[in-house]
């Protein structure tokens, strides 16, 4: 009696086990990147550069879609529209805007230029970190530069806030505090962290990203006083900070 009974439990089991292996490979993620290239000078100065997402599907598509958006609105695109646009149309748009800029002020050598560059600069089982660097010249005294980290799921393909994959931001922004100050301090001196912050208190950066190597900090130009010129950044190594994010 008893090895009939193990002999219908095998055979019950049999069919469960493989049924849970393909649920088991149908739930693997598999994300990879392949690099996209545009580039155009015969109205506006144009080169763009970023990983393109591919593998599966869905995780893929939220990646490619938070970046496209960004790379979209750099270009001063009217936001409105960035549900439908490519970026293709955005380009269009912004060759269109210096058209009509020339136009109006014919006697203008200006040349517009947008310059976007994005990697993935760590890519793990429960993060996938991507910096793009955009530059952008319309006309002014000088082009702006911006550096904006997106860290997504890897799992999801959803963008993580930073409450998100930190689990302590107040200990960690005393770990950020302390590594800016001595960042700065060939700059600022004993100047009051305040002073930085516009007479605020200490403040993260909108943009924290990861490397192979640790946490990135990036405060980008006029994110903190105008002393400090142009973008500084820094990497404080895991060992410093793991038990303050939700990392493995």
């Amino acid at each position: 009696m008893i090895n009939r009974i193990k002999i219908v439990l095998k055979k019950i089991s049999l069919p469960f086990a493989l049924l849970a292996l393909i649920i088991s490979c149908e739930k693997e993620i598999k994300i990879d990147f392949t690099e996209q290239n545009i580039e155009s000078s015969t109205v506006a100065e144009i080169a763009i550069n970023y990983p393109k997402a591919e593998g599966t599907k869905d995780v893929a598509n939220l990646i490619n879609k938070t970046l496209k958006n960004h790379i979209i609105s750099q270009t001063n695109f009217n936001k409105d529209t960035l549900t439908n646009a490519s970026i293709n149309d955005a380009i269009k748009q912004f060759n269109n805007d210096f058209n009509n800029f020339k136009n109006d002020f014919p006697d203008s050598t200006q040349k517009w230029e947008i310059f976007i560059d994005g990697e993935v600069t760590y890519h793990s089982p429960e993060v996938i970190s991507i910096a793009v660097n955009s530059y952008l010249d319309t006309g002014g005294a000088h082009g702006n530069t911006n550096v904006r980290f997106f860290n997504f799921n890897s799992q999801t393909g959803k963008l993580l806030l930073n409450k998100d994959h930190i689990n302590n931001i107040k200990a960690l922004s005393k770990i950020v505090e302390e590594k800016l100050k001595d960042e700065l301090e060939h700059h600022s001196g004993n100047e009051p962290i305040e002073d930085l912050f516009f007479g605020e208190g200490f403040q993260l950066p909108e943009s924290i990203g990861y490397s192979d190597e640790g946490i990135i900090i990036l405060y980008n130009p006029y994110e903190i006083a105008s002393y400090a010129q142009g973008i500084i950044e820094f990497t404080i190594p895991f060992e410093e900070i793991n038990s303050f994010l939700n990392l493995n």
